[in-house]
């Protein structure tokens, strides 16, 4: 590690909570840096259900605010933010407090903060320097379904360490683009990363796309010529691609019935804690109270509207072989797919390297040593940026 900022991060997928979902939150802050793990096995010792989250997590935040600790104040304050339902008015101001927490953990970063104009309103983004041994590359860095782009920073430190410039944003819908903002989502990705390209005058940079993202990344790559290097981390290439193939053209059939997918959607939701939190989600990014376009937004993360055809980049696909939520058959499926890419490189991490699990959660100090050293091998030098 070349960089003086970079903090060490753990490495193990923990067994925190009893609730695999509620298991996996608590170890993405672990796994990025942002929680000490005696504190959250003593936390998840007090969350009976996802409600209990936000009073647990907030108190600890506090706490650790009070101590001194903002990196671990600004990790609880998001635990607690995320499992705050997006509609109600304590999730904007936790979100708020989460980044006032953030700013003070990182005061000390070479990190500047923008707003790229998209619509009639802005994209969050950051930008940071290169720390180590210069490439004169740019890479743009993005999240997934129910990120912010903050909690994301100690994998930007990695790529900078590697001598890479990074710009990092939050796309319509995401973090502060929806939350302060008010702009809603939208599949169709190369429209922010080209807002992004042309705020900073870049003719040439790589993507990285985290979690969902990688669905976005590809969809932009294959639209944007200005992305040269594109990740997919991982991807998800048709989400009906995980049903039985005899059954995808039912389901697409069934999902237009509007009034029974609302009635299917919500009862679905009422019972099960971990969807209702799903479809909370993308009805706060669609700004929608409609349970049935829930299950149009997946189903529009589908082959023909990525058109792997038209991806024409170096590109990395990224998985755990036991991820849960986008699995090794998508990267698979993904891969074929990319018949005109100029080269495709699969990384599947394992268990034994304590890497398998969504977005490699467990050891993202390995993680980054891939994605770097792919992003090097490749190449990204040779016209970072207008002049």
């Amino acid at each position: 590690m070349s960089d003086p900022e970079l903090v060490a991060l753990p490495v193990g997928f923990e067994r925190f909570h009893g609730r695999d979902f509620v298991n996996y939150q608590l170890n993405r802050a672990y796994a990025l840096g942002f929680a000490d793990r005696h504190e959250l096995v003593d936390a998840a010792a007090q969350v009976r259900s996802m409600d209990d989250c936000i009073t647990v997590f907030e108190a600890l935040s506090n706490r650790a605010a009070t101590e001194a600790r903002p990196r671990q104040a600004a990790g609880y304050a998001r635990i607690a933010e995320f499992f705050t339902p997006p509609q109600s008015v304590e999730k904007t101001n936790r979100y708020r407090r989460y980044l006032q927490l953030f700013d003070t953990a990182f005061a000390g970063a070479r990190l500047t903060r923008h707003n790229v104009p998209y619509g009639e309103a802005s994209l969050p983004a950051y930008s940071l320097a290169a720390s180590g041994t210069a490439t004169g590359g740019t890479v743009l860095v993005h999240g997934g379904f129910d990120s912010l782009i903050e909690e994301f920073f100690p994998i930007c430190q990695r790529i900078g360490a590697a001598g890479f410039d990074v710009i990092a944003f939050d796309g319509p819908g995401q973090g502060g683009a929806r939350t302060l903002n008010g702009l809603t989502f939208d599949h169709d990705w190369e429209k922010p990363v080209g807002a992004v390209l042309d705020y900073f005058r870049l003719d040439r940079a790589a993507l990285v796309g985290i979690s969902m993202g990688g669905y976005w990344a590809l969809r932009a790559a294959g639209r944007e010529p200005r992305i040269h290097r594109v990740v997919a981390w991982p991807p998800v290439y048709d989400w009906l691609h995980r049903v039985p193939r005899v059954l995808r053209s039912p389901v697409r059939t069934m999902v237009r019935h509007r009034r029974f997918m609302r009635w299917s959607v919500r009862t679905r939701a009422r019972l099960l804690p971990t969807l209702r939190v799903v479809v909370n989600q993308v009805l706060y990014m669609l700004d929608s109270d409609d349970p049935a376009d829930v299950a149009e937004w997946f189903l529009g993360m589908n082959a023909e509207h990525l058109d792997s055809g038209r991806v024409k980049q170096d590109v990395l696909l990224m998985c755990g072989e036991h991820d849960a939520f986008q699995p090794p058959a998508l990267a698979r499926a993904q891969a074929q797919a990319l018949v005109t890419a100029r080269s495709v490189t699969t990384r599947m991490f394992t268990r034994a390297e304590q890497a398998d699990q969504h977005c490699q959660m467990g050891n993202l100090e390995l993680a980054c040593e891939v994605l770097t050293a792919w992003l090097q091998t490749k190449g990204t030098s040779g016209g970072a940026s207008k002049q």
